[in-house]
């Protein structure tokens, strides 16, 4: 401003206008250690015990998705892995039956109880893909659908008067099923896998392992890690979210021995040594689902749901969720969904995936 003239209303307004610097967060206090020699028993090791009661009570919901190309066993693997006829549903199907074709992205859920612990399991199975001249883009589908998930569980959360417990239909953990070739993975699984696993936790299983010999599943599996490194895609475990030298340690021997998974699914059971094992008759002989010695499938079970399930549910909403819920918040201002500039971002989205032939 110019010496000698007055301050306008302009400048005035102008100058209120320039922000204050922002104060640094104060950084908290670290907390007095006490003493740890108790003079008596006060029963902070029952909490453990109250949490589980409670879990107990609500139960657990998981939700799962399998995605790959058409005939590579997607539905009969969650059957199987699972031990119930939990994907593709249907009242006039049994175990006898020809599975039918998925058409669709279709959530099918189920109650599964055990040893008094509910879970609320859903499995959705997509269509399967890549048989056609032209695949573009034919994951954006399945990518919405996760992110559609998102959407209405941010819609819960972001209600003023919302429910004491918003139902999960995020998706938890997706199973990416790639051909046994033995060779090398096609240009369109990199590409669905780069898209997806940005969204959603995935882990990749080699189908039907029993078509290749040990030393070629072993030098698939050594190709397949090193076009997934190559590629930036990142599988579940993601390498950044190990929180302490013991998951390190744990999630690196997963990460460089046991993935990808090489697996065998079936239904059916056949009597070996006097059991009953579920299996995959061939000419020379049964091949058993969950014998070590015929393939990994004991080894994925008991990765997804004994040791890891907790901790997938726990990065979808941690990491995947809370990227989204940033995103869509900073999008839109700051403020929730339905408000503002955007309103609702995501509308319903019809399934239409890529058209399949068999």
């Amino acid at each position: 401003m110019s010496k000698g003239f007055p301050e306008t209303r302009t400048d005035a307004a102008m100058s209120e206008l320039v922000p204050e610097p922002r104060p640094k967060p104060a950084v908290p206090m670290k907390p007095v250690s006490i003493n740890s020699n108790l003079l008596g028993y006060i029963g902070i090791d029952t909490i453990i015990e109250q949490m589980r009661k409670k879990t107990m009570k609500t139960g657990f919901d998981f939700n799962i998705m399998v995605v790959g190309q058409s005939g590579l066993g997607k539905s009969t693997l969650v059957n199987t892995l699972f031990k119930s006829q939990v994907s593709r549903k249907a009242s006039s199907w049994n175990r006898e039956e020809k599975i039918p074709k998925t058409v669709e992205i279709k959530a099918i859920g189920h109650v599964i109880e055990e040893g008094g612990v509910k879970m609320k399991l859903t499995v959705i199975d997509t269509p399967g893909f890549g048989d056609q001249i032209n695949n573009e883009n034919c994951w954006e589908p399945i990518e919405k659908y996760i992110n559609e998930q998102y959407e209405k569980f941010l819609k819960e959360e972001v209600n003023i008067a919302r429910k004491k417990r918003i139902p999960d239909t995020r998706v938890h953990c997706c199973l990416y099923f790639i051909s046994p070739t033995g060779h090398s993975l096609r240009p369109l699984d990199l590409e669905f896998m780069k898209h997806l696993s940005k969204v959603v936790n995935i882990i990749p299983v080699i189908a039907k392992a029993d078509t290749m010999t040990l030393e070629e599943k072993s030098e698939f599996k050594q190709r397949v890690r090193k076009e997934l490194e190559v590629n930036g895609i990142e599988f579940y475990p993601q390498k950044e979210f190990d929180e302490d030298l013991e998951d390190k340690t744990e999630n690196d021997k997963i990460r460089q021995e046991s993935m990808p998974f090489a697996v065998v699914g079936s239904d059916k059971e056949y009597q070996v040594n006097g059991k009953r094992v579920l299996g995959r008759k061939t000419p020379w002989g049964i091949i058993e689902v969950e014998n070590l010695n015929h393939c990994e499938f004991a080894l994925l079970r008991d990765f997804v749901i004994r040791t890891h399930l907790q901790d997938l549910k726990e990065v979808t909403h941690n990491i995947h969720y809370e990227t989204y819920r940033a995103k869509r918040l900073n999008d839109n201002g700051g403020l929730p969904p339905g408000e503002g500039l955007l309103g609702s971002v995501l509308p319903p989205v019809p399934a239409t995936p890529c058209p399949t032939a068999e």
